[in-house]
This record gives C-alpha cells, sequence and structure tokens, in this order.
C-alpha cells in the first residue's frame, strides 16, 4: 500500500528493511509455541472425559468432553499431522506423563469436530492492548481444499482442477483475529460483512477495508453494529456522487476528490488495514493453505480453531520493529 500510487516506477522502489528491539523476547516466544504445556494443564484428568454418564435408554453418553476433543484438534492444527497420528502423539504423550487417559479415537475426532460450539476464535482475551478500543480491517483469502500443487503442474504442463474455500477474516490492529467466515468461493466479499460485526464483542473505533467492500449495505451494517466506529473504505473507481448512497461514502468521495487518494489514506490511517493481510501471510504460513477436513461444517470449526491457536500464539510476544535506513 505505500507504494500502490507509484505503479508506474515502483519496480525501482527497493524493499523497506526493518530492525527488532525486542528480539530475544519474540525469540523466545517462538520456541514457546512448541510447548505442549500450552494446550496440556495439569488438571487435564478433572476435564478429559465425563466423571458421570448418564444412561436413559436413548444411547450412550458423550466419553470425552468437548475441551478433549477442541484439544485434540488444536494439536493437529499446530502440528499439521493427520488423525491417526494425532490419535498416537496425545497416547505417547500420556503414557509418558503418566496418566490413565486415552486420546479419543480419529474417527470419533473428526465426527465430533462440527458439534464443537466456538461462535468466534479463542483466546482473544490473552492478549494485552495499549488502548480501549480497537480497529478493525476485514479481507479475505483463498484455502485450498483439494487438487495438484504447483510442482506438478509447472513440471508436466498440466492444469488441474482445483477448488477452494473463502477464508473472511476481521483483524484488531493488535493482530487479533477478532471474527471468523468460511465461505465458497463464489461469495463475495461484502456479504460476509454481517457475520463478520455478530462475532466482534469490543470497543471498536475504525473498520477499515478494501474497495471490495464498498457497498451501501456494508456501510450500514458496520455502522449498526459499531455507531462510533470510522468506517474506513475507499470508494471504487467508477462510482460517482449520489445523494442515495450513504452519506460517509458521499464524505469519502468528496474528500478524495478535494485532497487525492494519498492524503485521504494518511488523514484516515488507512494503512491500518495491513494488518489483515499480514493475518493471512500468518495463517498460510504457520497452518498451510490448505483445509485438512473435506465436509463444509467440519472445514468452519477448523480454521475458527486455526485462528484462536494463531491469536494464543500472538499472546506469546510479536515482533516490535523500526524502519531502518
Amino acid at each position: 500500500m505505500p507504494y500502490k500510487l507509484n505503479e508506474s516506477k515502483r519496480h525501482h522502489i527497493p524493499k523497506q528493511r526493518y530492525k527488532l528491539v525486542n528480539w530475544s523476547e519474540y525469540n523466545q516466544a517462538l520456541k514457546n509455541r512448541g510447548r505442549i504445556d500450552l494446550w496440556l494443564s495439569d488438571d487435564i484428568e478433572t476435564w478429559w472425559t465425563h466423571s458421570d454418564r448418564v444412561y436413559d435408554g436413548t444411547g450412550s453418553s458423550q466419553h470425552y468432553t468437548d475441551q478433549a476433543i477442541l484439544t485434540c484438534h488444536e494439536l493437529r492444527v499446530i502440528f499439521k499431522i493427520p488423525l491417526r497420528q494425532l490419535e498416537g502423539l496425545v497416547d505417547s504423550l500420556f503414557e509418558t506423563m503418566g496418566l490413565p487417559l486415552k486420546c479419543p479415537h480419529y474417527s470419533l475426532l473428526s465426527k465430533r469436530l462440527a458439534g464443537l460450539n466456538i461462535p468466534s476464535p479463542r483466546y482473544k482475551k490473552g492478549v494485552q492492548r495499549d488502548e480501549r478500543t480497537v480497529a478493525i480491517a476485514f479481507d479475505s483469502t483463498g484455502l485450498k481444499r483439494y487438487g495438484r500443487d504447483e510442482w506438478h503442474q509447472e513440471k508436466h504442463k498440466v492444469s488441474s482442477k482445483r477448488s477452494w474455500r473463502k477464508l473472511h477474516l476481521g483483524v484488531g490492529d493488535d493482530h487479533v483475529i477478532y471474527s471468523t467466515v468460511l465461505t465458497d468461493k463464489n461469495t463475495m466479499d461484502d456479504a460476509a460483512t454481517e457475520a463478520l460485526c455478530d462475532q466482534i464483542e469490543e470497543e471498536v473505533s475504525m473498520v477499515s477495508a478494501d474497495r471490495a467492500y464498498d457497498e451501501n449495505h456494508v456501510y450500514k451494517t458496520v455502522e449498526a453494529h459499531f455507531p462510533e466506529a470510522d468506517i474506513i473504505i475507499p470508494p471504487k473507481d467508477y462510482l460517482h456522487y449520489n445523494e442515495n448512497h450513504h452519506p460517509k461514502r458521499c464524505a469519502h468521495m468528496i474528500e478524495i476528490a478535494a485532497k487525492g487518494q494519498q492524503t485521504w489514506q494518511q488523514h484516515h490511517q488507512y494503512g491500518k488495514r495491513s494488518g489483515s493481510e499480514t493475518a493471512m501471510q500468518r495463517y498460510k504460513r504457520t497452518f498451510g493453505n490448505q483445509l485438512h477436513a473435506r465436509e463444509m461444517s467440519n472445514q468452519e470449526i477448523e480454521v475458527m480453531i486455526a485462528c484462536g491457536v494463531l491469536n494464543r500464539f500472538t499472546s506469546l510476544g510479536m515482533p516490535q520493529s523500526y524502519k531502518s535506513v
């Protein structure tokens, strides 16, 4: 975004370099991401299984708690292993710890995934914020369901059928993912705004997004959920002033026409929107760009769990950098 208006000469502009001021703390935070005790606590025996199971004649009640199923899937997301290998990993951990516990069967883990009640990404409260309010940025990216990788297509000069899901994120300026929605690839970005806003309970001071969200109903939805928030969305190129448009949308058009696009971005701190792009990059570099589950209901919970794990990583520590000359 900093050089978007310099499209004709941006290939001559060198990449900005940064230096860390908390390298030691951030380095330790990266190591702590692999610690098992982040997910398996000392009191695990008290919540891993249901102590009192009820048999009412309608079938056997659940043996493992939802927390146990969720913990197993969090470990699967972190280590990126299939469910059968996960079962062996968890069983070996319990044997090493000397605990009389067993991992749920891999088929049970798959069946109960969609039944987990996770309305929004977890571990949001573990991140310390300097301000009481948060600035939210909306964006979306694609996650592959199946299909051959790019190397196979490049080597054999063939195209492969691939199927994608669309991951919509609501990311704060503190790098916390506050809302997550998974849709099919044909769903437009602005159509997920309502679902993204419904998951956010924090006080929001600003909502930013790219031109794909420049629709009147997006302004109305955001304003209904966060009346005091500034809505920063650049108008589409073909858009003309019309009194039927939302007042804030018209105000942006007038200001850009008077001051220019770059001045408008700087005045409204539009650069904070890059936090959503950073979050999407972090997601794919940490968990990969492919979904593990096959059913849509399971995939929705899978990305919700992954975003929660990413929030947990954020709470452990993030890099603090500054521009180097």
